[in-house]
């Protein structure tokens, strides 16, 4: 899943470990998820949300699979 974290945590000038400090996860989780690794939990993503101030639709972007019928 592709996500917006890199992006809003430079322009908020803070390093991985910060972020990785304020969520209460690794900074081996924050690089995971940058690079599209890791999907977030539902209550990782809530607490990115809040820590950027936004919705978790505006930092993950939802990739939806196309169904066969």
């Amino acid at each position: 899943m592709q996500n917006k974290i890199n992006e809003l945590r430079k322009e908020r000038k803070i390093t991985q470990q910060e972020l990785a400090d304020a969520l209460s996860v690794t900074r081996q989780t924050i690089i995971s998820l940058e690079n599209g690794k890791y999907n977030a939990s539902l209550i990782l993503a809530h607490k990115i949300a809040q820590f950027f101030g936004t919705s978790i639709e505006e930092i993950f972007i939802f990739e939806q699979e196309e169904e066969n019928i």
